[in-house]
């Protein structure tokens, strides 16, 4: 196992999931500063490590999404393909975190910026003030060998709020579920096909004429496809099993919601996934994910969900249609952590970032990607720094089938060491 792995191997054995990340902050500072390293930490809990003047800054973000068994995470190898049993394995972005940790292993003078929770907001990134001297960064949080991305999706997270209360219903009670969807990033993955447990409760739900909603917790991350959903129902008519949807009778008498029929109906008319496509880039252009519904006991009903846009207009239609549609059904909306969509921009850097990823596996592309890269929120705080992102193959990230080609890893390392050089 080549240096990388040991180093990401040891990554996945130090917890760091979103908001839960002090271990592995002290791990790499102390990493950092026994290689002589000088390390400062911003009070977002942002790390920017240097060495030397050098004009390039490697950048990634040290947070991971969490699924499954994940902190606690088992990974094992399958046909060249690292991945963690029955959890998210973290290669996003922990395997660039591994290619940073082998650079300092050998004395490189280098910028280094890790940002935290990124995969709740680009949090650690909108709060970014350090001095940095690189003309260029690059950013290592794509997911493709052999593509230098240029442009990124700007979003904002909008979440619906609505105080509803209980009555007695009658009936049966049931628990509805679907569990154990393949679930994946609500970005990249939007428009792979891939069904959304919401979705799927809800047009079973409505397939069934269910208008007594007495409970109902579904999705996992804003930022994740739903994998699971749960309600407690009750029906006059029996309800049975079906497709994905899973019945379990159960011997309780709960109050329903009296607008819980509204959300039901919500559910089926929402527009999740993808509302437009970019032909010239050829990933989505405009898109959002209905990500986690729940009501608590109260009879507070929360509605969270991701939009994105690869443009800043489309990005505001898109918020003003979602406000718009909640507020038809009585929803309250707040629109937060916003960040801006990263232009496609060919420079100097990117041509010279193609030539070195050609070098490697003869081949390279420029592309852009329906998700935020923290590149567009830094390229605003450093408006003299040139931008590209590259990265080893990850496929499903942000879910328990994460995994990662090892050597992709190795290559786009040697890239990486080719960039360096001709920087230095």
């Amino acid at each position: 196992m080549s240096k990388i792995m040991e180093y990401f191997q040891i990554l996945t054995q130090i917890p760091h999931c979103s908001e839960n990340t002090e271990q592995l902050l002290a791990f790499l500072v102390d990493f950092a500063q026994e290689r002589a390293y000088k390390v400062e930490v911003d009070e977002s809990k942002n790390i920017f490590i240097s060495k030397g003047k050098p004009n390039l800054c490697l950048q990634a973000h040290y947070d991971m999404v969490c699924m499954g068994k994940a902190p606690c995470i088992e990974t094992y190898i399958e046909e060249g393909w690292m991945r963690a049993k029955d959890a998210s394995l973290g290669a996003d972005n922990g395997m660039a975190i591994a290619m940073m940790m082998e650079i300092m292993d050998n004395n490189i003078n280098i910028e280094i910026l890790l940002t935290a929770e990124e995969e709740i907001g680009l949090i650690g990134a909108n709060k970014v003030a350090f001095d940095l001297q690189s003309d260029y960064m690059l950013n290592l949080d794509s997911e493709d060998e052999a593509e230098v991305y240029i442009g990124c999706a700007g979003g904002v997270d909008i979440t619906a709020f609505k105080q509803d209360e209980y009555s007695d219903g009658e009936g049966e009670c049931y628990e509805i579920a679907v569990k154990g969807l393949v679930g994946g990033h609500s970005g990249v993955d939007i428009d792979k096909g891939i069904a959304s447990a919401i979705k799927v409760l809800g047009a079973y739900l409505e397939e069934n004429k269910i208008t007594q909603l007495a409970s109902i917790y579904a999705g996992e991350r804003r930022n994740s496809i739903p994998a699971n959903a749960v309600a407690i129902i009750r029906s006059i008519k029996p309800l049975e099993n079906k497709g994905e949807v899973s019945v379990r009778i159960l011997k309780e008498s709960p109050k329903v919601l009296s607008e819980g029929y509204q959300i039901i109906t919500l559910i089926e008319n929402f527009k999740h996934g993808v509302h437009l496509h970019n032909e010239d880039l050829g990933i989505p252009d405009v898109s959002i994910n209905l990500a986690i519904l729940t009501a608590d006991e109260k009879g507070g009903i929360k509605i969270e969900t991701s939009a994105r846009a690869m443009d800043s207009q489309s990005l505001e239609k898109l918020s003003k249609e979602t406000l718009e549609f909640f507020a038809s059904y009585g929803f309250d909306t707040v629109l937060e952590d916003k960040y801006p969509a990263w232009k496609p921009d060919i420079s100097e850097f990117t041509k010279l970032v193609d030539e070195e990823m050609k070098k490697e596996f003869s081949k390279s592309k420029f592309m852009a990607i329906h998700a935020g890269l923290e590149c567009g929120v830094i390229a605003q705080k450093y408006p003299h720094i040139k931008f590209a992102s590259i990265g080893p193959t990850i496929r499903y990230p942000h879910s328990t089938r994460e995994e990662v080609n090892i050597l992709s890893v190795e290559r786009t390392h040697k890239v990486l060491e080719g960039i360096i050089q001709r920087l230095s």
